[in-house]
């Protein structure tokens, strides 16, 4: 090859591998991962990142293994569906390079009763039935924590499990079953845990119709915006989790959700990230 042609070759190439790295710094169209069909709150916030030239392309999913495994993949750019401690267990049990970039709200686990209206009456010897699952159940006995009824040990990891519990001066009877079946099961137990998505589907207002639940203090409950560690300080998608974090996005989630959804905009330093 000519000299002159061999630099003009070279000269192509650095330009073309410019306007690359340019284009992805620029990315005008993110694909964001979501599970499940409420997309009402990403909705809104995508009508105001349309006015700032970037559109956001919603992808559904059906369930919380696909989301985080796709973002790895590269077939979405982003997802919001999972608490922080679902997401650190989830890409430490998967050895996946994802990352954080924002939080967005908390949806609230609470104590629901037929029997009693304040936890302080649940009986000597009453059944609390919570989740089955280890995590659910662990974020369960630590709301049972919260409201004075059982202790955990200081070092508890968040897995639950019945002989975890360290003291239980009610003498209390955990009876687990599947997360579904948790507020099927009220006319049966003095008490049942039920997440937050199970209650509203059955029909209640986690703020208002449980005994108990919980509030922002509940950090590994936090749900955010997560995106693969590489691409975590694109303008672009920092733009989105800025959009999200706005005074008119919490009162939009306030007025559709009625309390059940609580917006949570803390610093990722809050949450350990």
């Amino acid at each position: 090859m000519k000299k002159g042609l061999a630099i003009g070759a070279a000269l192509t190439t650095v330009l073309f591998a410019g306007c690359a790295a340019s284009g992805e710094e620029d990315q005008k169209t993110v694909k964001l991962g979501v599970s499940g069909s409420d997309t009402q709150v990403w909705e809104y916030v995508a009508k105001k990142a349309k006015k700032e030239g970037i559109t956001i392309e919603l992808v559904k999913f059906s369930d919380y293994v696909q989301p985080n495994l796709a973002l790895a993949e590269g077939e979405i750019d982003a997802n919001s569906f999972q608490t922080i401690s679902y997401f650190n267990a989830f890409k430490k049990e998967h050895k996946l390079k994802l990352s954080p970039i924002a939080t967005t709200v908390i949806a609230p686990m609470g104590i629901y009763s037929d029997k009693v209206k304040d936890v302080k009456d649940i009986p000597v010897g009453g059944k609390i039935a919570v989740p089955n699952e280890a995590t659910n159940m662990g974020r369960a006995l630590l709301l049972l924590q919260e409201a004075g009824l059982i202790k955990l040990p200081d070092d508890f990891d968040g897995n639950g499990s019945v002989d975890k519990i360290v003291e239980n001066p009610k003498k209390l009877k955990i009876v687990s079953v599947v997360a579904g079946q948790t507020p099927r099961v009220l006319p049966d137990v003095s008490a049942s845990i039920i997440n937050n998505g199970i209650a509203v589907d059955a029909g209640f207002n986690p703020i208002k119709d449980s005994i108990l639940h919980e509030n922002e203090t509940a950090k590994p409950y936090i749900n955010i915006i997560a995106t693969r560690t590489e691409d975590k300080d694109k303008k672009t998608l920092k733009k989105i989790a800025s959009l999200y974090q706005q005074d008119d996005v919490a009162a939009f989630i306030k007025k559709e959700y009625k309390g059940s959804t609580i917006p949570t905009f803390v610093p990722l330093s809050d949450i350990g990230e």
